[in-house]
């Protein structure tokens, strides 16, 4: 099982994002601070995990957890300041609303940039390695995967239900026959090369 903090004694919240590849909608992060003795046979990485144990984890997680948050970025945002960036702004965000502030960050990935004065650890693969991380992207995939499904209510070409806004082959025949909506992110390629695409 996963541990909950690299440093037992400090109090460490797991960041992590979800969407950073998607066409459509936008980048969640979640931030969580778990108990220093939490563990859970069934948490890791968020995409290694059938739909009815995320729910049934982020049950657990939101109880559980010390303190947890979820932020969006939208695709108006993502396309001025790129997918990268606003990963990490969305990972900010998520910290800035915990309701207990930590000492350190768990950031999931190889680096991250903020405007926080928190320091932070960077984990390659870290959903994998840290019951924290796991937990965020636990989390942040919930969401974002809650928020496509409503949406996809309004634009249903689109198949949002079950591509949540990744490039299937669908989506991109949804794309070429019907156009881009406003959920989707101007500074992606939404199509491929040879076939061009009007934004209104």
């Amino acid at each position: 099982m996963l541990e909950a903090r690299i440093e037992i004694n400090r109090l460490e919240a797991g960041c992590d994002e979800v969407g950073r590849g998607c066409l459509a909608g936008p980048v969640v992060a979640a931030a969580v601070i778990l108990p220093s003795n939490f563990k859970h046979r069934n948490l890791m990485d968020s995409k290694q995990l059938r739909e009815k144990a995320r729910l049934e984890l982020t049950e657990i997680i939101k109880e559980k957890a010390i303190a947890w948050a979820v932020s969006f970025v939208e695709p108006v945002i993502i396309d001025r300041i790129n997918i990268l960036n606003a990963s990490f702004l969305a990972m900010e965000r998520a910290v800035n609303k915990l309701a207990t502030t930590p000492n350190h960050l768990l950031i999931d990935g190889n680096r991250f940039r903020s405007k926080l004065n928190i320091e932070y650890t960077c984990i390659v693969k870290g959903d994998s390695k840290n019951a924290s991380i796991a937990a965020a992207s636990i989390l942040a995939k919930t969401y974002r995967d809650e928020y496509m499904k409503r949406i996809h209510e309004d634009f249903p070409d689109y198949a949002w239900n079950k591509n949540v806004g990744y490039p299937t082959k669908a989506h991109r025949e949804a794309i070429q026959n019907s156009g881009p909506t406003p959920h989707h992110r101007k500074s992606f390629r939404l199509l491929p090369a040879q076939q061009s695409l009007k934004f209104d």
